[in-house]
Parts: C-alpha cells; sequence; structure tokens
C-alpha cells in the first residue's frame, strides 16, 4: 500500500507541476488544509478516491491516470474479468478494483470496494463529492452513514444517494465487506 500512496502522490506533484498548480488550490478543492495535501503527495497519508475524482474533473485528467498512472484507451467497450480490475489499496483496510479504467470519456466510475472490519468503536471517515452514488453489497454487511441517517446493508441490498450529502460506511461484524460503488 505505501508503494502505491507514494505513486499516486508523484502523479499528484506531476499534475501540480505540468499544469502549474499551488498545492493550496488542490487543498481548498479538497476541503483540506495544505499540510494534509502535501503528505498526500509524499505518499504519507491518503487521498479518498472522492477527492481524487474532484481534482480529475477539475483539472481535466482521467481518474485512472491519478489513481494507476494508465490513460485509458477504449472507446466502444471495456471488459473486465472477474478479479482482472485494476486495484489500489487506497489504505490498509480498503482495495478498489477499478471495473471500467480502460474506457475513455466515462461517465461514471465502478469499482469492486473489499473493506476490512475495523471494530465498531472505530469512527467512520465521513466524505462528500459531487454528483451521485450507488452501492451493492455483495458479501458481507455494512453500515453506511448519509448525513444523520444510519443504515444497515445486507448482501444483495443497494442504494442510490447524492453523494454531496456526507457519507462513510463500515463493516458490520468480523468478516469483510465487498460492494459494488458506482460513483457517477
Amino acid at each position: 500500500m505505501d508503494e502505491q500512496l507514494k505513486q499516486i502522490g508523484e502523479r499528484l506533484r506531476g499534475l501540480r507541476d505540468v499544469l502549474d498548480i499551488e498545492a493550496d488550490d488542490i487543498a481548498r478543492l479538497c476541503g483540506i488544509t495544505v499540510e494534509q495535501y502535501k503528505k498526500m503527495e509524499q505518499g504519507e497519508s491518503e487521498l479518498s478516491v472522492a477527492n481524487l475524482q474532484k481534482i480529475a474533473k477539475e483539472y481535466g485528467v482521467s481518474l485512472d491516470v491519478l489513481m494507476f498512472g494508465e490513460e485509458p484507451h477504449m472507446r466502444n467497450y471495456f471488459l473486465t474479468r472477474k478479479g482482472q480490475g485494476l486495484h489500489v489499496e487506497r489504505r490498509k483496510a480498503y482495495n478498489y478494483e477499478s471495473l471500467a479504467s480502460g474506457f475513455r470519456g466515462r461517465k461514471a466510475d465502478p469499482f469492486i470496494v473489499t473493506v476490512e472490519p475495523k471494530g465498531a468503536d472505530t469512527p467512520k471517515e465521513m466524505n462528500s463529492h459531487s454528483g451521485q452514488e450507488f452501492n451493492m453489497v455483495l458479501e458481507g454487511t455494512m453500515e453506511l452513514t448519509i448525513g444523520p441517517k444510519v443504515l444497515t446493508l445486507s448482501e444483495g441490498d443497494s442504494i442510490y444517494f447524492d453523494a454531496t450529502q456526507p457519507h462513510g460506511m463500515r463493516t458490520v461484524g468480523d468478516k469483510p465487506v465487498r460492494f459494488l460503488a458506482i460513483i457517477f
């Protein structure tokens, strides 16, 4: 994971250099301090997929370039075989598998997300981003908070919501949860 975070940080630093963007501009866009952002560029801290998506949209680059270092090439379709999507482990407990990383100009970002259990006393990391989000639980159970509402989703349950609302999730029980997340 540390190497992946460092690579994402290097790509962010490269983006800033190429486009002559100040670190405080990106920090402001993400709603974090410049110090927090610089730690992310140095690979010492993680940046949420939602914030990576904000940066990608704001500066006209593909989310794939920031996350995986690859530019999408396919225009008509992109096939992802089971378990073969590009992976990024955003933090020790979260693994994202991109299901459309090679499709150019896509309007949504679909992922299979696997989250390891952390314990009920661990606070949820809340985030928000533009657009909408769809989650469908494939395995396990998750507790999803959207604004003040706390919902429990089990295998087969799905939810579509306004992603500008603060939201966060955690596993329920001692088993990992796998879910399909589509960010629009």
